[in-house]
């Protein structure tokens, strides 16, 4: 009867600790995912980024700083996304951001630039494509809390590390200007 007890015990253990790996691992394969669809975003804006600067490059004499910025900050942002580091990636991005920001800030005071069809499509889908970054960076960031959090509770906590696992790295903004409110100035 105490065998018995003991093997019922054990297999229990055992099926708790199959249950916990199997459940971390799926976690595990979502993050990955969820960051390759943030990777696919990426890449979708590097690819623009190139036809909007040679767009509006004709029209934006005076703005060549600017669009340096921008094909300098792209540049910075492939390397850093093709160097595998997370924080370094995410600072790069933010960059990037910033001026793609200041490009389509620039770009609203060229009226013929407005009205040029090629370089309007090409900003809605920048801006589309960066819409979908953002949902695709907040989901990807759900899915590494509720890994992380899966790791730290108890009993998860004993066998988490000992089965390999080790907390994922959140997709964060590096870049203090993009946490700073927009100012808007409406005054004629």
């Amino acid at each position: 009867m105490i065998t018995i007890a003991i093997l019922l015990v054990i297999g229990l253990a055992v099926m708790f600790l199959v249950s916990t790996y199997n459940g971390l691992i799926a976690l595990r394969n979502n993050v990955m995912n969820a960051f390759k669809q943030i990777d696919i975003q990426l890449k979708r804006r590097h690819d623009l980024i190139p036809n909007l600067v040679n767009s509006v490059k004709g029209e934006m004499k005076f703005e060549q700083s600017t669009l340096e910025k921008v094909i300098s900050a792209r540049t910075a942002a492939v390397s850093a996304g093709n160097s595998g580091n997370l924080a370094q990636m995410g600072k790069a991005e933010g960059e990037l951001s910033g001026a793609l920001g200041r490009l389509f800030a620039v770009a609203e005071a060229y009226p013929d630039l407005k009205a040029h069809t090629n370089v309007t499509s090409l900003m809605e889908e920048l801006k589309s494509t960066e819409n979908k970054l953002s949902f695709s960076r907040q989901f990807y960031n759900d899915l590494v809390t509720k890994f992380n959090t899966q790791q730290q509770v108890f009993p998860t906590n004993i066998f988490a590390s000992m089965l390999g696992f080790s907390p994922a790295e959140l997709f964060e903004i590096e870049n203090a200007q993009e946490r700073e409110n927009v100012q808007v100035d409406l005054t004629i």
